[in-house]
């Protein structure tokens, strides 16, 4: 019997921290203490990666530092709206290259991944918005955050208290639920590729 969590529907048994999850907008504003961000990152370095390399690295901002007008600047506009309210900014970047033999390391994307969802679920295990968008300047980024060439910048997320969906613009309070997801046997394909 399918079940319903989150009003997604789960067409086979499996952990309701999945559905759960979701990408919010609402924040309230509120400040975290860095102990509880810091939480989010020790979750997200215990992910797995190919030689236990650990391509991932964090770069952040909370509000009310000297670096949020920096971070917060990368914005695109559209998320400006809605990323006033977070309580911190983090850009995802991944190491191209291995550190132990200099090889390009073809999983450095994918585990960089890995952590972000570790980071993703541990903050949705506490309650707390965490939103990754790719709605931001990627090049000014690399050059305003002295970010190396041997790094890629993989993405930006915002981090929060949940806030009142009232403080959202029409548009955004629209989108304001959790989304639905392809079926199980449209990303799970026995054998070769079919479309």
């Amino acid at each position: 019997m399918k079940k319903k969590i989150n009003g997604r529907e789960l067409e086979f048994d499996a952990d309701p921290i999945f559905p759960n999850r979701w990408s919010p907008r609402a924040m309230s504003g509120e400040k975290i203490p860095k102990e509880e961000l810091m939480s989010l990152f020790e979750a997200a370095r215990w992910a797995p990666s190919s030689f236990n390399e650990q391509p991932w690295r964090f770069l952040y901002a909370m509000k009310g530092t000297a670096e949020w007008d920096l971070f917060f600047g990368l914005l695109f506009d559209a998320n400006k709206e809605w990323c006033e309210n977070a309580a911190a900014l983090t850009v995802i970047i991944s190491k191209r290259h291995f550190e132990l033999n200099g090889k390009i390391n073809h999983t450095h994307s994918f585990d960089t991944g890995a952590a972000w969802e570790n980071l993703a679920l541990q903050g949705s295990m506490k309650c707390l918005v965490v939103h990754g968008m790719a709605g931001f300047d990627y090049d000014g980024a690399k050059e305003a955050l002295d970010i190396p060439d041997d790094f890629d910048i993989e993405v930006m997320a915002a981090i929060g208290k949940p806030g009142d969906i009232e403080m959202l613009s029409q548009n955004l309070r629209e989108r304001e639920l959790p989304s639905d997801r392809k079926k199980a046997e449209e990303i799970a394909i026995e054998g070769k590729y079919k479309k």
